[in-house]
């Protein structure tokens, strides 16, 4: 397996430590080899990025003030990328020193395994209602895709120069954002079946039926593709600094403007309909589609703000005190109940929202 050592990885999710991959009893097996399999078609250009700003970084919050409300569990160092699934009652977050992936009953927060990983991981999403989990792990160069509840790893698949995101289409495209590659992976099954190369930092991203929206950190912009068609629909300037996106109910894209403080909604043209501004550098994102409810973290304030999506701009509804920088969070959708992950106390704080 090639592995890649990356000492510094700036942009959505801040600069994890140097990796030293360790042997796991996870997926070790590539299914390509090399970064990028041959006689696979390409579409775009890459721009030049030499005077574009750098990518917007979460805040440093100091530890909070009293204690936030709910109940912590310790998972271990650095928690970052959590998701919940609805279907198996099973919460899902990435840990480092060693890596894993703490599995979690999402009922009683009770830890039921720690799944060995390969390497550093910063995002998680579901590739559908019970599972698996798409886990890109960055310094693996690899996709690797876990099963729930019971934690079973597949073998992993090499997607491209540090994988930040990965998301599935309902067609069952799996999207993976190569964040230092500037490339965007669709896998159908096990295999590579295109690469985009018109992105310079490739982050955040989410579908809305078979259109996959993503951010580019660099570009600051916001790029919408075809799952069908495996086309590029175009693109859109998506605020100051975005890092994470999500997609409601509605047919909508919401990111995280970071550097700008605010929350920004689109079209799936794509054309921005809407923004709310949001203090303390916004950075992780969940959304709760029962309730139509969306979450986003400050990550400089240690607060996550709850907004009611029944229009195009967002109604604030809530603001919750959290644990120290929180980075990332994850919503059940059959409770309401958020589970907010403490990047620098090594915690996951559960707590029951507001009606």
């Amino acid at each position: 397996m090639s592995v890649l050592t990356v000492a510094t990885l700036a942009g959505c999710g801040g600069s994890p430590p140097a990796p030293t991959v360790a042997p796991s009893t996870a997926a070790t097996t590539p299914t390509t080899t090399g970064l990028l399999p041959t006689g696979v078609p390409t579409e775009g250009t890459r721009p030049p990025a030499d005077a574009l700003p750098p990518p917007a970084e979460p805040g440093q919050a100091p530890a909070p003030i009293g204690t936030p409300p709910g109940r912590v569990v310790p998972v271990g160092d650095a928690p970052e990328g959590v998701v919940v699934d609805a279907v198996t009652r099973t919460v899902a977050v990435a840990k480092r020193n060693p890596y894993e992936l703490v599995l979690m009953n999402a009922d009683t927060g009770a830890i039921t395994k720690r799944v060995p990983l390969p390497g550093a991981v910063r995002h998680l999403q579901l590739a559908k209602p019970g599972g698996p989990v798409l886990v890109p792990v960055e310094s693996a160069n690899a996709l690797v895709r876990v099963d729930l509840p019971g934690g079973a790893a597949e073998p992993q698949i090499i997607t491209g120069t540090v994988p930040h995101d990965a998301s599935e289409a309902p067609n069952g495209s799996v999207f993976v954002a190569n964040e230092h590659g500037g490339t965007t992976t669709v896998i159908r099954g096990d295999d590579i079946v295109k690469v985009f190369t018109d992105s310079v930092q490739p982050a955040g991203m989410a579908p809305v039926g078979n259109l996959m929206g993503m951010l580019d950190v660099r570009k600051n912009d916001l790029t919408v593709y075809d799952a069908d068609k495996l086309t590029i629909v175009g693109s859109t300037p998506a605020g100051a600094g975005p890092t994470h996106l999500v997609a409601d109910k509605h047919g909508r894209y919401i990111a995280a403007d970071t550097r700008g403080d605010a929350v920004r909604v689109f079209s799936t043209e794509p054309k921005e309909v809407a923004s709310v501004p949001q203090a303390g550098a916004p950075y992780g994102i969940a959304y709760d589609p029962t309730r139509d409810r969306l979450w986003v973290a400050s990550s400089a304030t240690n607060e996550v703000v709850g907004y009611d999506m029944a229009t195009d701009t967002p109604r604030e509804v809530a603001r919750i005190a959290t644990v120290q920088n929180p980075y990332t969070l994850g919503v059940d959708a059959t409770t309401g109940r958020l589970f907010v992950a403490g990047v620098s106390g090594g915690l996951v704080q559960i707590v029951e929202p507001p009606a």
